[in-house]
């Protein structure tokens, strides 16, 4: 890509300007687009707010260039307070969790993004976007909110005392918002993180600490 820059590298993908309209998102170890560019399609016809897919082809897909900045970013910089992000959050939960799987027979199952939290949502000038539907799939609703809670905790326990402190905090106003999630899918959701390859040994190694600070209720 030496004719496009740079414009974001995530744990498995780098996102590169194509023009001043579209971006290009390639992840580095491979991998079939496709599904990912479907399911983001799907959402998006319901009024879900996702980047517009152009076009998917092997890894690559080519996607909406948005403006704006990540809900993290804003966080940091004092433009979004934390009980605000934590509304956003559980709102966005909420409105994907209100659409019907695509596929599962399950009619309790839902669509799932698997990845929500600060940094996979974009603040822009046409409201929260959000991006990065690798880890999308179908299921119970309270595994979505397992999984944000769970990755907000990481960070929670994490050694940067700086981000663990602003984690905790966020973690707290996203759990006094959200419905706790059933103990069943806590561990789904920490069997999952356990097994995924963008996570460091060291990182993998702290999930059970993180689980501790996640409330959940029977079941």
């Amino acid at each position: 890509m030496a004719d496009h820059a740079l414009l974001a590298s995530g744990r498995d993908a780098d996102v590169y300007v194509l023009d001043e309209s579209r971006v290009l998102r390639r992840y580095r170890q491979g991998g079939d687009s496709a599904p990912e560019a479907a399911l983001m399609a799907y959402v998006g016809a319901a009024g879900y707010p996702v980047p517009v897919v152009y076009d998917a082809q092997g890894s690559d897909l080519v996607l909406e260039r948005l403006d704006g900045e990540t809900l993290l970013a804003s966080m940091l910089a004092g433009r979004t307070g934390i009980g605000a992000a934590a509304d956003l959050l559980v709102g966005l939960l909420d409105r994907l969790h209100s659409l019907p799987a695509r596929f599962s027979a399950d009619p309790a199952d839902r669509v799932l993004h698997l990845d929500l939290h600060p940094q996979n949502v974009m603040v822009t000038s046409r409201g929260p976007v959000v991006i990065d539907w690798r880890n999308a799939a179908e299921g119970p609703a309270d595994l979505d909110v397992a999984m944000t809670a769970l990755i907000l905790a990481e960070v929670a326990v994490s050694p940067d005392p700086q981000f663990a402190d602003f984690a905790r905090d966020g973690l707290d106003a996203f759990q006094r918002r959200a419905q706790p999630p059933r103990a069943s899918q806590l561990r789904r959701a920490v069997g999952q993180r356990r097994v995924d390859p963008a996570l460091t040994a060291v990182e993998k190694s702290a999930l059970l600490r993180a689980a501790a600070l996640v409330h959940t209720r029977e079941g």
